[in-house]
C-alpha cells in the first residue's frame, strides 16, 4: 500500500496561484498510490488567499480522481451572512471504498487560544489482504504548544480505543446499528506543527496500554538519519527562512518490519509544505 500525505495549503503554491490539478498531477506522476491523505482543504472561504467565492475543493478533488473513493473531515463549519456555508478540514481518497469512515473531533482544552480553529482526525478503515487497517489524518494545533499537547493524548487515546473495538460481534446487519471492524493497525498522517525533535513527538511514540504503540515511519525507512524537512524550504515569506520537519506518517509498531520506504518530495513548490511518500507492505 502505497500512502501520500500532503498539507496542500488550499492547493496555493509558492506562486501564489491556487491550482487544484497541479496538486493531483504532481501526487499522479509521483507513484500510483493507493490512498490520498490531504490537509488544509476549503470550501467557500474567499478571505483564503487566491481563493474564489463558492469554490467547494473537497468536490473539485473528487472530480478530479474518480477513480478513488473520497471521505471528508471538515474541522471548521459555519455560516457567514454574506457569503453563505463555509468549511475547512481534512480529506482522505482511497483505491478502495472504506469499509467505513470516523470522524473525531480534537480536544479544545479551557487554555487553549481563542482564535484558534478546531481540529480533528479523519479516519478510513479499509479492507487489505492481511485484515482490516485503519488509516487516519489529521492536522495539529499550531500556534498553541498547550493545546497541540492535548491532541498528542487525544491521537493516544484513540489507539488504545480502537484496540478496544477489534473485533466487532456480529448482528444489527443493513442498519447504522451494524458493527464494522476498526481494530488496531493503523497509519496516522499529516500536519503535526511540531518538529521532530519535539517534545510532542517523543510523547505520540510512548508505549501505550493494550495496544500497539505509534511509531514514527521515517525511523523505520531512514535509521539514525535526521528528518527531511517539509515546510518552508521555498516559502519564505511565511516561515522566514526557517525550514522544519512537521509532517509525519507514523504506523503502528506491528506494522514498523513492513515499512518499506519513506520518501519526501523536495522539489515541488505547489504547497508550501512537501508531500511525503509511505510505503508498507500489506500483502501477508
Amino acid at each position: 500500500m502505497i500512502v501520500i500525505t500532503w498539507n496542500i495549503q488550499w492547493g496555493r503554491g509558492v506562486d501564489g496561484r491556487v491550482d487544484l490539478p497541479r496538486i493531483v498531477d504532481i501526487v499522479k506522476r509521483w507513484a500510483p498510490f493507493d490512498v490520498l491523505c490531504l490537509q488544509e482543504v476549503a470550501d467557500n472561504y474567499p478571505g483564503l488567499q487566491g481563493l474564489a467565492a463558492g469554490v467547494n475543493q473537497f468536490a473539485e478533488l473528487g472530480r478530479l480522481l474518480p477513480d478513488y473513493h473520497p471521505a471528508e473531515g471538515v474541522a471548521v463549519e459555519r455560516w457567514t451572512p454574506g457569503v453563505g456555508r463555509q468549511r475547512f478540514g481534512n480529506m482522505i481518497l482511497s483505491r478502495n471504498a472504506p469499509l467505513q469512515v470516523l470522524r473525531h473531533l480534537l480536544p479544545r482544552p479551557p487554555d487553549a487560544l481563542n482564535h484558534s480553529m478546531p481540529r480533528m482526525v479523519l479516519e478510513a478503515v479499509l479492507d487489505t489482504p492481511s485484515g482490516p487497517l485503519r488509516v487516519m489524518t489529521t492536522h495539529l494545533e499550531y500556534y498553541a504548544a498547550v493545546q497541540r499537547a492535548a491532541h498528542i493524548d487525544a491521537l493516544r487515546h484513540l489507539q488504545e480505543e480502537a484496540a478496544v473495538h477489534a473485533s466487532p460481534a456480529a448482528g444489527k446487519e443493513g442498519n447504522p446499528f451494524e458493527p464494522r471492524p476498526r481494530g488496531p493497525r493503523a497509519i496516522l498522517t499529516g500536519d503535526f506543527n511540531c518538529d521532530a525533535s519535539g517534545p510532542e513527538i517523543a510523547k505520540l511514540q510512548a508505549p501505550l496500554a493494550g495496544a500497539p504503540r505509534w511509531v514514527d515511519a521515517w525511523t523505520c525507512a531512514h535509521p539514525g538519519q535526521p528528518h527531511a524537512k517539509t515546510v518552508g524550504l521555498y516559502d519564505h515569506e511565511q516561515w522566514q527562512h526557517k525550514a522544519s520537519s512537521f509532517d509525519f506518517c507514523f504506523v503502528t509498531e506491528d506494522l514498523a518490519p513492513r515499512v518499506r520506504r519513506l520518501e519526501v518530495d523536495l522539489q515541488t513548490q505547489a504547497s508550501d509544505h512537501q508531500p511525503v511518500l509511505l510505503e508498507v507492505d500489506l500483502t501477508r
